[in-house]
């Protein structure tokens, strides 16, 4: 039997409920992936399956990726043909219930949660002609333990969201408490200048973003591209030449004015219609 979406499965089980001592709910002791699917098939799942184990690994979470991808193709079978073609999958792997306190049981089973969902549909010119972004004032905490990894505990990025409600607005660019630049709310940030391409260092904050590390390691070299991984701030921002943002869901959005105190001004310029057009190459 076909289903609409969406369609959410716990342990394989649709509309199955999450235990209220699950310590995903209770400390936010989990990790999660958010993933575009086409055609029934999602196009980056090796590089979100290598920042799943990746993450589990650093919480010390338990994780059969067999019994996940089963979960996940299970799921998949059930959805509407028509929505096979465009649909995001929300994974969700948290250490289980437990009861209370911070100490961790040997003996946890992990939960896990799969969601397919409707395909948030974008503008088309938020591609072609650029987004608006702003500034947020939240700052992000820095932590080496947890920077990289798409950990549950987000309320930084939903505080951060919280701070606009202006629909002309699509992101908001964060830095963390040195007032180093290191990414937008649920993006990551590129900025190109004088012909070179560079994106923040993540190692004390932020979240490696899955297309993030695409454009990296394929995109970009595709294109001929070097990429400098470095730390920067909010001056490299506004001096750049081009400035865009990614993400795996929606891909590549030029950025066309940058609102910090004053407006700043980009053009979609040339490396970064070139970085959308071999995306889509190695995407279609």
């Amino acid at each position: 039997m076909q289903h609409t979406l969406p369609i959410i499965t716990v342990n394989g089980i649709i509309d199955a409920q999450v235990s209220p001592l699950d310590r995903g709910f209770t400390y936010g002791d989990g990790v999660f992936e958010t993933c575009r699917m086409t055609k029934a098939i999602i196009p980056l799942w090796s590089f979100h399956k290598q920042r799943l184990l990746n993450s589990c690994g650093k919480l010390a979470i338990p994780v059969d990726i067999n019994v996940i991808e089963a979960q996940l193709a299970n799921i998949i079978l059930k959805v509407n043909e028509s929505d096979k073609n465009n649909a995001i999958v929300k994974i969700i792997l948290t250490r289980g219930p437990v009861g209370r306190g911070y100490s961790v049981s040997t003996l946890v089973t992990p939960t896990i949660v799969i969601g397919v969902f409707p395909a948030t549909q974008h503008p088309e010119f938020y591609f072609s002609e650029g987004v608006n972004v702003r500034l947020c004032d939240l700052r992000l905490g820095c932590n080496t333990s947890l920077a990289g990894i798409k950990h549950l505990n987000r309320l930084e990025q939903v505080l951060a969201r919280a701070e606009w409600n202006d629909k002309e607005i699509a992101e908001g660019i964060l830095l963390d408490g040195n007032g180093n630049l290191i990414e937008a709310v649920f993006s990551n940030v590129f900025l190109v200048k004088n012909d070179e391409l560079v994106t923040p260092d993540l190692s004390e904050a932020g979240v490696a973003g899955v297309m993030r590390r695409f454009i990296i390691e394929r995109v970009a070299p595709k294109a001929g591209i070097n990429i400098t991984v470095r730390k920067c701030t909010l001056d490299d921002l506004v001096s750049s030449d081009e400035v865009f943002l990614c993400n795996s869901n929606y891909g590549i959005w030029p950025v066309k004015t940058f609102i910090a105190g004053q407006d700043y001004k980009f053009s979609v310029g040339p490396l970064t219609l070139q970085l959308q057009n071999y995306l889509q190459q190695l995407l279609s």
